[in-house]
């Protein structure tokens, strides 16, 4: 036999190739094999969401990925024990670390202020209400914003979806405070397909936008939902992996008008309450839609190197088909239920995955979190009111976080039972605030709506009171304090037993209080109609108009000046008064 042959121990050289052969007919079914059952678990994985990642991450930077749903309640999210199916938001959940001490604000716009400045609503000038249609206010322009300290980490910036954060000048815009680029709706609420909203008799208008223009193209019917995942899909297909991304993703889901495709309604036909059906279906859509959003990332080589973060922005709201459950009081309140969030992480680079995480974690720690993620830098001066919790949440350390202050709103109706002397001389408790400190947590004033409403009560045509539990607050009463950890639904007051922790909290509020700037709540400006802006919702304050309007005055008031000096005879008559600037 030739050198260098190879012969099996106890095997004829005659014999040798055909066992060759019979062995490589050996290794080539279990090469065959090995493909198919591959090809079955890669079908699978593509079918839960798991697609192969093309490319690989070349930055240090990750993609950073936050989805904002808008007046999703507590309850309705599958591992919550909804009746609706969320499926991608469970399985994401559960391979991410679910965040169930989570807070935001009980309305739009101070979540998504709060959010994109890392700053509480008294240090913005925001803290009442929210940012209205007509009103010449928007998001403070001193405020440096999270996209703008990502821009300055090197990060392509991109927002889709719901503004909501003023408008009225162009500098108030999103791609003039950090986005590249913006696809998406101005205004908190308007019709899904049409995409106009109507802000009382004769304001009604076009409200969807490309960057800073009317996106006049995109008037085609298609639902928010769909239309702003595809725009994302676009996003994600167009980038390079290399570069580090921030996307901004706000559905406008599952806010009023409740509406959505005929097809997600048939899962629904067992709910017999209108409102929560049509909920239903709106949700599931958006769950689609953040399973085809994960589809993308992953197809486009983003996911490994990814942290996608889902947040709603307040609590559900029941007579809009929204639930709570167990927990008290519903959106535009400091209950519970308008405060605690459905909200988790899900990303490869957790340290700790399948988990939860039970630490103190406020919508304000996303600014200094994200900003550190990053690599980015912030100024010792930039006074946040957030927390870096990047630790707690994917290595299960403690949060650096203890408090909360939730809010202090002094324009808000008083309390008429509330006093200085309730308490006890150190807060005016008709002021509507709401704190909380480690385990405690104190409410002044008329904190809001406070039943709870269990599953039941969507059980008719109504929503309807008769399922719930009524709660009839005590006469004189504007303090609640309540264990928030030993008691999260709020049943047991115990400010009357412990006064020593009301006082401490008190003095708290009032410390935060110091700090606070001025309320920026304008009247609305007739300016703003619509009708007056080509049909459309937009910029209205022209600071061109104003520059000229004030160089005229001067011009004026400088002839007029010349005409007095002219007549010596006139001087003791009043001075003139020049055409001031456009209020707004």
């Amino acid at each position: 036999m030739a050198s260098g042959g190879c012969v099996w121990p106890g095997v004829r050289p005659a014999r040798a190739p055909a066992m060759r052969v019979l062995a490589g007919l050996w290794v080539l079914s279990l090469l065959t094999c090995g493909y198919l059952s591959w090809s079955r678990g890669r079908e699978q994985d593509q079918e839960a969401g798991h697609g192969p990642e093309l490319g690989s991450p070349t930055s240090s930077q990750p993609h950073l990925i936050f989805i904002l749903a808008d007046d999703q309640g507590f309850r309705d999210v599958g591992y919550h024990g909804s009746e609706i199916r969320t499926p991608t938001l469970d399985r994401l959940a559960a391979e991410g670390v679910k965040l169930e001490n989570y807070y935001v604000q009980p309305i739009c716009t101070p979540s998504r202020s709060q959010f994109i400045t890392g700053k509480y609503q008294i240090h913005t000038g925001l803290q009442h209400s929210i940012i209205r249609p007509t009103q010449p206010n928007c998001l403070p322009l001193d405020s440096t914003t999270l996209p703008q300290k990502l821009k300055e980490a090197g990060y392509a910036t991109h927002m889709v979806g719901k503004w909501h954060l003023g408008f009225y000048r162009r500098e108030c815009m999103p791609t003039r405070r950090g986005f590249d680029t913006f696809f998406g709706s101005l205004l908190g609420s308007g019709d899904y397909y049409t995409h106009y909203k109507c802000d009382g008799p004769g304001m009604c208008g076009y409200d969807l936008y490309e960057n800073d223009r009317a996106a006049w193209d995109h008037d085609s019917g298609v639902y928010s939902t769909q239309m702003y995942t595809q725009r994302v899909q676009q996003i994600l297909a167009a980038h390079d992996p290399g570069k580090p991304l921030f996307l901004y993703l706000a559905f406008q889901a599952v806010h009023s008008p409740l509406q959505a495709p005929r097809r997600y309604f048939q899962r629904y036909r067992s709910i017999v309450n209108t409102h929560r059906r049509r909920y239903a279906a709106m949700l599931s859509c958006l769950d689609e839609a953040v399973g085809n959003v994960t589809l993308a990332l992953r197809a486009h080589g983003l996911y490994n190197n990814s942290i996608l973060i889902y947040s709603s922005d307040n609590g559900g709201q029941p007579t809009a088909g929204g639930s709570n459950w167990p927990l008290r009081g519903s959106k535009g309140t400091y209950w519970e239920g308008g405060i605690r969030a459905v909200g988790f992480v899900h990303s490869p680079l957790l340290k700790l995955r399948g988990t939860v995480c039970r630490e103190l974690v406020h919508i304000t720690d996303w600014y200094p979190t994200l900003v550190a993620l990053a690599e980015g830098h912030i100024d010792e001066d930039a006074h946040l009111d957030g927390y870096d919790v990047w630790e707690a949440i994917s290595e299960g350390l403690r949060s650096p976080r203890v408090d909360i202050l939730h809010n202090i709103d002094p324009v808000y109706t008083k309390a008429r039972s509330g006093s200085w002397a309730a308490g006890y001389g150190i807060w005016n408790t008709a002021i509507r605030s709401a704190i909380r400190v480690q385990h405690w947590k104190l409410l002044t004033g008329s904190p809001g709506y406070s039943d709870w409403v269990p599953p039941q009560a969507f059980s008719s045509l109504g929503p309807t009171r008769w399922h719930q539990e009524r709660v009839t607050l005590s006469t004189g009463k504007s303090v609640w304090l309540f264990n928030i950890t030993a008691d999260p639904y709020e049943r047991v007051d115990l400010s009357g037993r412990y006064p020593g922790i009301v006082r401490q909290l008190l003095r708290r509020l009032s410390q935060f209080n110091k700090t606070a700037v001025p309320v920026r709540y304008p009247p609305g400006d007739p300016r703003s109609n619509p009708r007056l802006n080509g049909g459309v919702w937009g910029p209205w304050y022209k600071e061109e108009s104003k520059k000229k309007k004030t160089r005229k005055s001067k011009a004026e008031g400088k002839q007029k000046k010349k005409k007095v000096k002219k007549r010596p005879q006139e001087a003791g008559a009043g001075p003139q008064c020049g055409l001031g600037a456009p209020r707004g």
